[in-house]
């Protein structure tokens, strides 16, 4: 895209529609900015990312200058009668706003552009509902739709009718659309029903885990931070990895051995987002609670992203409401490998930051001994002879600890090690 000056509209070259290729969908990408100019123009870029990750195309963004968003029609009423000759010029199928909208914005941009008018929460939910594939994710997804729907309802009218097909209207489909509140709100007493069960299945599962002692540690971070390519070089996985936001939704759960020979657990969670739905965070929460019970946060940062500190404070943000900051972070600035020029990279709230490339390998060595001494923070030498009634002992102090030394003797097994302070 080229910028068309300070006029607060950039274009891009339109979509050449092939006979041979899928039907893309373009979008106006129109945001308010009520504070710092640039930093809405850097949010459009991120939805323009979003839209394609939804697999549309932005072909055009405005950015007006407001001291608040329009009740009636989120930018002024002149702005909004604009997007009607922006929708012409680039034949666009519809309007993405960057912020969540209230029913009568979404329908008085509607009426006033006879187009299709989906906000940044749409999209994003949009994106979960055609990437999550478990059965906890679906359910998770719809759930977060329908609360939204729910809020959404009254004074929506026209606007709802509009979605047709197409990016927005993915995951329970059209008839919930026009339910009323009371189904909505009998399907998601259900749903409700089905997540509670399926917490309990998650919460012994993570209860066996803790029984073990294997220490568990979350890949947190940004979305396309690359906290799956992170966790395919540590445990020589094959989670999916690409270019886009919301790559992968589901958490992945995979085992590693440290430096020492000790064995520990990489859980990778879903990627968090600027202005990321408060509906999804409550749908999501029991999942990301992943975190909250693990032994260490990877907290994976972007280095080549100009962003990346209001990334990081994203991410904090984030892990401060889900009360998960109680434990020891690990920062690592990913991507060196395409960081062109100097910077000065730091956290201070963090245990320990490590510069890596998980593409290239780069400086793993010393991610993983981080790790291992920030484990063995707090643990205690022991020195002493087991019974063999006991030995299974040893896989304990294997799996929770580091094994330095075993001798099998004729009254017992003596052992060196460290080991956690409960286990010793």
């Amino acid at each position: 895209m080229s910028s068309a000056g300070r006029m607060g509209i950039t274009v891009g070259r339109k979509c050449q529609k092939n006979m041979n290729d899928p039907f893309i969908e373009k979008y106006i990408l129109v945001a308010v900015a009520t504070g710092d100019y640039e930093s809405a123009e850097a949010s459009l870029s991120e939805l323009a990312m979003l839209v394609d990750t939804a697999g549309g195309k932005a072909v055009c963004k405005v950015v007006q200058s407001l001291d608040s968003a329009n009740n009636a029609t989120y930018v002024g009423k002149g702005k909004a009668e604009e997007l009607v000759g922006l929708m012409e010029e680039f034949e666009a199928d519809g309007i993405v706003c960057d912020d969540e909208l209230t029913p009568v914005q979404i329908r008085n941009l509607t009426e006033i552009t006879d187009s299709k008018v989906i906000d940044r929460t749409i999209l994003i939910l949009d994106i979960f509902a055609a990437h999550s594939h478990t059965a906890e994710g679906k359910l998770q997804v719809e759930m977060a739709q329908l609360k939204y729907r729910a809020s959404h309802l009254t004074g929506a009218g026209l606007a709802l009718s509009r979605l047709g097909g197409g990016i927005g209207t993915r995951g329970p489909g059209e008839k919930k659309l026009e339910s009323d509140r009371r189904a909505i709100r009998k399907r998601i007493a259900v749903l409700s029903g089905e997540l509670t069960k399926l917490k309990k299945n998650r919460e012994t599962a993570r209860k066996q885990r803790m029984r073990s002692g294997i220490p568990v540690i979350a890949i947190t971070g940004y979305t396309n931070a690359g906290k799956s390519t992170l966790l395919n070089r540590l445990t020589a996985s094959d989670v999916l990895e690409e270019d886009k936001l919301f790559a992968t939704l589901d958490p992945t759960t995979r085992s590693c051995i440290l430096p020492g020979n000790r064995k520990v657990l990489f859980t990778d969670t879903v990627g968090f987002i600027h202005k990321l739905p408060h509906h999804l965070i409550d749908a999501f929460r029991s999942t990301l609670e992943e975190a909250r019970f693990s032994d260490m946060i990877l907290h994976v940062v972007d280095a080549s992203d100009p962003e990346y500190e209001l990334h990081m404070k994203v991410v904090y943000d984030t892990l401060k409401e889900l009360d998960v900051l109680d434990k020891p972070v690990i920062t690592v600035f990913n991507k060196m490998d395409a960081v062109c020029e100097e910077v000065f990279l730091r956290d201070q709230a963090a245990d320990a930051v490590v510069k890596i490339s998980a593409k290239t390998g780069e400086n793993m060595e010393e991610l993983l001994k981080n790790i291992r001494d920030i484990l063995m923070d707090g643990q205690i030498y022991i020195n002493r002879v087991i019974n063999y009634s006991e030995a299974g002992m040893i896989e304990r102090i294997r799996n929770a600890g580091q094994l330095l030394k075993e001798e099998y003797l004729p009254e017992g097994i003596r052992v060196e090690a460290y080991v956690p302070a409960e286990l010793a």
